[in-house]
């Protein structure tokens, strides 16, 4: 059982609704949604303020937590997914959850003709490899440029300042995966 899995638990064994135990341990609505959700694992000071707010100590709050992850997902069409939208020109969808867990983080790319991605650069040791599902591309990497359509790859540093930019005349769209993760 991870650390939300708990809170959600002993929340519900007190008769407690979420915006209850939000205002009585200070720790905002989304932080302990996305804890329930395991989406993040909050942090230890959160952890006090939960626990004090369950009126139970920190060890009974960490008690029955299993820290082994399930290693295998399956995400299926229409499941809830986080989209994110770089411009009003791309967007991108995460196509994993729990990434804060990941060691890559895959997500689908979408620019609309004439369309381009804010300039980004990550950390040293960041690795980026693209897939180009469908449309026509160009990726700005650092000085150079690289032209890609349909089922073509890159691999690249990705703390090269880089950037996208659809050169057809559709919907871009093109699978990335990042790695190790960083956001």
């Amino acid at each position: 059982m991870y650390i939300g899995k708990r809170i959600k638990e002993l929340r519900e064994e007190k008769n407690m609704k979420l915006i209850d135990l939000s205002a009585k341990s200070g720790v905002q609505l989304a932080t302990l949604s996305r804890m329930e959700h395991l989406k993040m694992t909050g942090t230890l000071e959160s952890h006090i303020q939960i626990a004090r707010a369950l009126d139970i100590n920190l060890t009974e709050l960490y008690s029955n937590i299993v820290t082994e992850e399930e290693k295998t997902q399956l995400k299926k069409p229409g499941a809830l997914s986080d989209m994110f939208v770089y411009s009003d020109k791309s967007s991108y969808e995460i196509l994993t959850s729990n990434i804060f867990r990941k060691k890559m983080m895959p997500f689908l790319l979408k620019i609309v003709p004439n369309g381009r991605t804010n300039k980004e650069q990550a950390k040293f040791g960041t690795e980026k490899f693209v897939y180009c599902l469908d449309g026509q591309i160009e990726i700005h990497a650092g000085e150079k440029i690289f032209n890609l359509s349909k089922n073509n790859t890159l691999y690249f540093d990705a703390s090269v300042e880089h950037n996208f930019v659809n050169k057809g005349a559709k919907i871009a769209k093109v699978i990335c995966i990042v790695t190790p993760v960083v956001l």
